[in-house]
C-alpha cells in the first residue's frame, strides 16, 4: 500500500510528469515508466518532498476487475521500491494490455528495470 503522502493524485501532477520538461520514459512489453525529477520551486527549506508514484491502467487491459488486479500488484511493487527514488520524484507507471496476464513477479521485474534506466538517464 502507497501511503498518502506518496500518492500522485492532481491530473495537472500526472500531465507534468509525462509530458513535461525534464521528464525521462521507458517502456516494456508490460508497461511505461514516465518519471520527472525535483522541481526546485516545490522544496521548502524546512521540508523534504516525497517521492510520488501515480497508475494509468486504461480499460484496453481489460475489465475492471482485471484493471484493478493490475493496478494492486503495481502499488505493492512501488511500495517496495520508494525508499530507491530520490527525494521528490514524480513517477507515473502506465500499464500496456500484456499486464494484465503477467505474473506480480514478472511486473516487479519490468518496473524495476524500466525504473532503474529512468532514473540513470535522469542522472545524465
Amino acid at each position: 500500500m502507497l501511503p498518502a503522502r506518496h500518492r500522485l493524485t492532481e491530473r495537472a501532477d500526472f500531465a507534468a510528469t509525462i509530458r513535461g520538461r525534464g521528464t525521462t520514459r521507458r517502456g516494456s512489453r508490460l508497461l511505461v515508466v514516465h518519471a520527472r525529477p525535483a522541481d526546485a520551486m516545490l522544496t521548502d527549506a524546512r521540508e523534504t518532498p516525497s517521492s510520488r508514484v501515480g497508475l494509468v491502467v486504461s480499460k484496453a487491459v481489460g475489465p475492471a476487475v482485471t484493471r484493478t488486479r493490475v493496478k494492486r500488484r503495481l502499488r505493492a511493487q512501488a511500495a517496495e521500491l520508494l525508499p530507491l527514488l530520490p527525494a521528490g520524484t514524480d513517477v507515473v507507471i502506465r500499464a500496456n494490455p500484456a499486464a494484465a496476464t503477467a505474473a506480480s513477479t514478472e511486473l516487479g521485474a519490468a518496473l524495476r528495470h524500466c525504473l532503474r534506466d529512468v532514473l540513470v538517464r535522469q542522472e545524465t
